[in-house]
């Protein structure tokens, strides 16, 4: 009963279909190649759509500027430069990875290895240097408004977008193409299988290049975000402060039309500078207007850098600590590493997603512009962003203007003035 026992699972384990044996290692094998299949085709069709999106996405903002005069301003010179960068990472970094992934093998040579390492580094490095650029940018317009006309000029935006495409070449294309940024042994394991591209950095680059590439500039961005939000906050009192004062004065200018009901005149010159009061003048409503685009342009970029720093802050941890110990101390699984790569990446994308859906400016200008392409519109000038004023009444410069904060206190008071009228009946 013994061998009975023992025999029969191999004799079920092997099983004749048309004459041909089939065991069940074969069965195996075929599962495996399934669930090859199936990942390669959930791999592919996840990097295709970053990619996709990313170049699409980015080319809509650069676009999007071009053709409409309103966003021709100096922050967004920026960030034209910044989808242009994020456009370049989709087109000649990500490409490579997907076909590293997707294949399993390096198909280019080791020259275009290490191109590919150096446009990976420099392009990626230009990305979050214009973030850096944008945040100190948003710093000077919100809080030194005084001097941002002066410091901020045209030259001045000119040298630093010059500044972040050519700095990245400093820890990119020389270090590599020169062979300083890795070992000997890996240049030789490089030669002699050409198939392989890794990415293998001595200690002192991954210090160097990632405190260039993303330490700095992340410590630059989170201070200057704090001072934003700092002064956001400040000026947010102020005005709610110079609002509760001039409701005291509104109320008071009230009671004064009241007491002097009988006199002459009395009531109609209360009632005058109660208007004077209520309607704000089109300078404060400028300002109020100006202040408040530039908290909402600071509110966009801060989630941006935000956003920056989830995508980037995990691989530039595990690049600087892999680098420093070692792998063989510290070992890191392949799947975890392309991860971490394509969660850097994926920050290209982001961006333009951001400013559509924060920013109406732009917004409205790609809506304008996907109508332009997809919809056999363009014979039809770019629309003016301005004529959106139109839609929004609390921003309308006429004698009617009234500010956007105040224009809920103004409903109040009318409301409290038709009870008392209604009282007095």
């Amino acid at each position: 009963s013994t061998s009975s026992t023992t025999v029969l699972p191999s004799l079920v384990a092997q099983i004749d279909f048309n004459g041909t044996n089939v065991t069940m290692q074969d069965f195996e094998d075929v599962d495996q190649s399934w669930a090859v299949i199936l990942s390669t085709l959930i791999k592919g069709t996840i990097m295709g759509a970053i990619i996709i999106a990313a170049i699409f996405g980015n080319l809509l903002v650069i676009v999007s500027v071009m053709r409409h005069r309103k966003l021709r301003i100096i922050t967004n010179y920026f960030v034209v430069s910044l989808a242009f960068a994020d456009m370049l990472v989709a087109l000649a970094v990500m490409t490579f990875n997907a076909s590293v992934q997707l294949t399993g093998r390096w198909m280019f040579g080791p020259f275009m290895c290490d191109a590919w390492n150096s446009l990976d580094v420099y392009f990626s490095t230009a990305s979050i240097l214009h973030l850096c650029c944008i945040s100190v940018d948003r710093y000077y317009a919100i809080v030194k408004p005084l001097r941002y006309p002066i410091n901020m000029t045209k030259q001045v935006v000119a040298i630093m977008l010059l500044s972040t495409w050519i700095a990245p070449a400093v820890i990119s294309f020389v270090p590599i193409l020169c062979g300083w940024y890795t070992t000997n042994e890996n240049q030789e394991f490089r030669n002699e299988h050409p198939d392989i591209c890794h990415f293998k950095v001595t200690a002192i680059y991954a210090v160097v290049s990632s405190l260039i590439s993303f330490w700095i500039p992340c410590t630059i961005m989170v201070f200057t975000y704090l001072a934003i939000f700092r002064e956001a906050i400040r000026q947010e009192k102020q005005l709610h402060a110079r609002m509760g004062n001039q409701m005291l004065l509104n109320n008071s200018s009230r009671d004064c039309n009241g007491d002097t009901l009988g006199s002459s005149g009395g009531s109609s010159k209360a009632l005058a500078l109660n208007e004077v009061g209520l309607h704000s003048t089109p300078t404060k409503d400028r300002n109020i207007i100006k202040m408040k685009r530039e908290h909402k342009a600071a509110r966009t970029l801060g989630i941006i850098m935000g956003t920056f720093i989830l995508c980037w802050l995990p691989f530039f941890l595990w690049y600087v600590i892999v680098s420093v110990c070692g792998e063989e101390a510290c070992p890191t699984p392949e799947i975890v590493v392309s991860t971490l790569f394509w969660i850097g990446y994926f920050n290209s994308t982001l961006n333009p997603i951001i400013y559509a859906y924060f920013n109406r400016d732009f917004r409205e200008a790609f809506k304008n512009t996907i109508q332009c392409a997809f919809c056999s519109l363009c014979r039809r000038p770019p629309s003016d962003l301005e004529s959106l004023e139109v839609r929004r009444p609390s921003l309308r410069y006429d004698e009617r203007t009234r500010s956007i904060y105040s224009e809920t206190y103004l409903k109040h008071i009318d409301r409290r003035r038709s009870s008392e009228v209604g009282s007095s009946l």
